[in-house]
């Protein structure tokens, strides 16, 4: 089974741009390359950060862009979108009963749990939470998955990466996740959006990734404060293959690349 994963598009009205960048151009490019070469893909997911202002504009705007799409889409909220509006936009989008945007995708045995790390009421801003209703939603889930392998995507990571200015705004409860994640050894991979950038590393004993943003990207900057480093950098996607062996990440840009010659070596 075949996940490709998508984040942080920030689509904006027409006429804006980010950075001298236009997100929906951007996000465009990005689907136009895994369509092409993952028309085989079971889903795709989009990790959060899908407006750059949360605006009904913005939304329409992204329903607009996945028209033509085939492939079964799973969209998540980030610290930028705004729950009821994307609601009132996507009105068929799966919700919890605490009216959460969180739902579960069944990938051959393996199982994804999108949940909702969206903060309205932030301190500090931009950062996220997996409040009591959404934690006792996930438990429930993780005790009726019957033991298959469980992969957590939510936008906020929780964990640290090093990027401070990004770290100041991850997942402010992640001590209660991991301890829920601890109870459940069937939890092997985690999916975070939110640091534009691609990471790879464990926490706590879970494996996780992060991926590039479709549109800017934030710089190498260790130990640096501040969230709002953004690069003209290019945009890129997850390709997630669900095995009997585990779970496997991999990313691809949309950065030129040399043709494969005929050994199969790069030009």
């Amino acid at each position: 089974m075949k996940l490709l994963v998508l984040t942080d598009t920030h689509l904006v009205e027409p006429g804006e741009d980010i950075i001298g960048l236009n997100p929906s151009e951007r996000l465009a490019d990005v689907l136009d390359h895994a369509l092409e070469h993952h028309p085989d893909a079971a889903r795709i997911v989009i990790l959060g950060d899908l407006t750059h202002h949360g605006r009904a504009v913005q939304y329409a705007r992204l329903r607009d862009l996945l028209a033509r799409v085939d492939i079964p889409v799973s969209l998540m909220l980030g610290n930028h979108d705004d729950r009821a509006t994307f609601i009132a936009e996507f009105p068929d989008a799966p919700l919890t009963t605490s009216g959460h945007v969180q739902h579960v995708v069944e990938l051959g045995s393996h199982r994804l749990i999108c949940l909702d790390s969206f903060d309205a009421d932030a301190t500090p801003r931009h950062s996220g939470i997996l409040c009591e209703a959404r934690l006792a939603w996930l438990r429930n889930t993780l005790e009726t998955a019957d033991g298959a392998p469980v992969t957590l995507a939510l936008h906020h990571p929780p964990f640290l990466t090093g990027l401070d200015g990004m770290d100041d705004i991850r997942l402010r409860n992640e001590d209660e996740l991991h301890a829920l994640i601890a109870e459940f050894p069937n939890v092997v991979q985690l999916l975070c959006g939110h640091v534009h950038r691609t990471i790879s590393g464990g926490a706590r004993g879970t494996p996780y990734a992060t991926f590039k943003g479709t549109c800017h990207q934030t710089p190498m900057y260790l130990g640096v404060a501040g969230s709002d480093h953004s690069i003209d950098e290019a945009g890129g996607y997850g390709v997630v293959l669900f095995t009997d062996d585990g779970v496997i990440v991999h990313n691809d840009d949309l950065a030129p690349r040399g043709a494969p010659t005929v050994d199969g070596h790069s030009a």
